[in-house]
């Protein structure tokens, strides 16, 4: 059953009462997950909850019950609170965007690692899959002179992610567009990105509920074995780089040699391997033939 909570409650016991009721239903990092809820049910900051314990929930005992229900239900706690810290930045979220996971930072990692040798500022980049715009917005914070275009196949992402553009200071130096993939674009890109939908379609319905049944499944679905997005996109990218240009694509587990393949049927060669946060392979980058070092595993 769901805890109760009254406007007579104070904080502190709000607080250890959600994280019991976390606790029970078994959800991960409830400790944090009560803290930050109730923080933002109460429109303060962690000290404030710590400095004043005992004051009384007042009138956001309803907003505080209306969080606690539907985090009981196994909404994502970044759904509920409509953002989501990338980077170090924080996006606004919408149902019809992914939700950034902490891992695909690698990805932007990978890139501005390999840029760190390259004085080169200038830089155009394109995110094929842009959803909220998070990858395209660090990249852009990180390459104050670069130029980045993103394309999305939903409308509502695009939007979205131009609202998170604006609102993190990079519209001027950003293009969204609406379309299937790179099909509306034209080449010379320095650095292609992309994090597309590598589930395997029949594993989407055994995805924890905080995934399967919040992202969006255009998000999600790889196609009968993950590989769909990856064959539909790679094949253009040689015609997209630029002289030197640098591809980097996340992929899901176990998937790299795939992906590897397809890179290198389509006339790229990956030349590192970036693992996330949990050690395993997450990010590959590749180049064209011609200018391509020999692969190498970066731990």
């Amino acid at each position: 059953m769901a805890p109760v909570f009254e406007p007579g409650m104070a904080r502190e016991t709000a607080r250890r009462t959600l994280e019991r009721a976390f606790e029970a239903a078994a959800l991960d990092a409830a400790a944090l997950d009560a803290r930050v809820l109730l923080c933002a049910a109460l429109g303060i900051d962690h000290a404030g909850l710590v400095r004043d314990p005992q004051h009384l929930l007042g009138t956001a005992a309803s907003q505080v019950q209306s969080f606690a229900d539907r985090r009981l239900r196994r909404e994502p706690v970044s759904r509920i609170l409509g953002y989501k810290e990338f980077w170090g930045v924080r996006f606004a979220l919408d149902p019809a965007v992914l939700d950034p996971r902490p891992d695909t930072e690698t990805l932007v990692e990978a890139l501005l690692r390999h840029a760190s040798g390259e004085p080169r500022l200038e830089r155009k980049i394109l995110d094929l899959g842009i959803g909220s715009g998070a990858i395209l917005c660090a990249l852009l914070q990180n390459f104050a002179e670069a130029f980045g275009v993103g394309v999305d196949l939903s409308p509502r992402a695009c939007a979205v992610a131009r609202d998170n553009l604006i609102s993190q200071g990079v519209a001027s130096r950003a293009l969204v567009v609406c379309g299937n993939w790179a099909s509306p674009i034209r080449g010379g890109y320095d650095f292609i990105v992309s994090n597309p939908p590598y589930i395997v379609r029949n594993e989407i319905a055994r995805l924890a509920p905080e995934v399967g049944e919040h992202d969006p499944f255009l998000a999600l679905d790889g196609g009968e074995d993950g590989l769909s997005a990856y064959r539909s996109l790679i094949p253009s990218l040689p015609g997209l780089l630029a002289a030197d240009g640098v591809v980097a694509l996340e992929f899901g587990a176990g998937q790299r040699l795939d992906v590897e393949a397809l890179l290198r049927a389509s006339g790229l060669r990956p030349f590192e391997i970036r693992p996330d946060l949990s050690g395993e392979d997450r990010v590959v980058l590749a180049r064209a033939v011609a200018n391509q070092p020999r692969a190498r595993d970066v731990s």
